[in-house]
């Protein structure tokens, strides 16, 4: 598998790293030479010295043949528009990195809606702490080739669950909705923005992202 980045952050960095343990094929394009020096002698993977937003510098990395591109630079604006032409030159998948709560809703309009918002995530964990709870992350909980599917709910799909004609044996577990968690089984009713996650096995996860590649999350 091939993936890009745009953005040689941290998190792109130690992302990265896993991936290239795991054998993916990873690109990594970084606007600042001083960063991309310093990071080769870290890192094996390509750099592309350039602005991620060009699509002249996108051509570089043969966009049709990339499987996943995340966006994770530090200015929202950027990640936007280069995940909108890095779409428009043939990107299979686009994750966009968005600090600002307020874009979230623009990036769904616009077709962008795997969205990774730090802010949120680490709000949310930090929240747990506070309250006492025990946090577990949902990977050392599940065994074997169980994964978790998120997807915003578009009107085309809104109606209940059960309507979405899942595939196999994956299941929605919960939902949020304007941002306040709800249990989600067969017969909920889904509603444009809801934020849906499901549970999938093998094929059946494949079978989930095939069929609704442009709204998951």
């Amino acid at each position: 598998m091939k993936v890009l980045f745009i953005g040689a952050s941290g998190l792109a960095v130690t992302t990265a790293q896993r991936l290239l343990k795991r054998g993916y094929e990873v690109i990594i394009i970084e606007n600042d030479k001083d960063v991309i020096t310093g990071l080769r002698e870290t890192i094996d993977c390509v750099f592309i010295n350039g602005n991620g937003s060009k699509p002249a510098i996108l051509k570089e990395t043969s966009p049709g043949t990339i499987d996943v591109l995340f966006c994770l630079t530090k200015n929202d604006e950027a990640n936007i528009i280069s995940s909108l032409v890095a779409r428009s030159l043939g990107v299979k998948r686009v994750i966009t990195r968005i600090e600002d709560p307020e874009f979230e809703h623009i990036c769904i309009e616009l077709g962008l809606n795997d969205i990774i918002i730090p802010t949120y995530t680490n709000a949310r964990y930090l929240e747990g702490i506070a309250l006492g709870r025990d946090i577990i992350e949902f990977q050392a909980i599940t065994h074997g080739d169980v994964r978790f599917f998120a997807m915003v709910i578009d009107e085309e799909n809104e109606g209940t669950v059960n309507e979405l004609d899942l595939p196999g044996q994956s299941r929605a577990i919960f939902l949020y909705r304007d941002n306040l968690f709800e249990f989600a089984d067969s017969s909920t009713r889904l509603k444009k923005g809801d934020e849906l996650v499901l549970i999938a096995h093998g094929d059946d996860y494949d079978k989930l992202v095939n069929k609704w590649p442009g709204i998951m999350k």
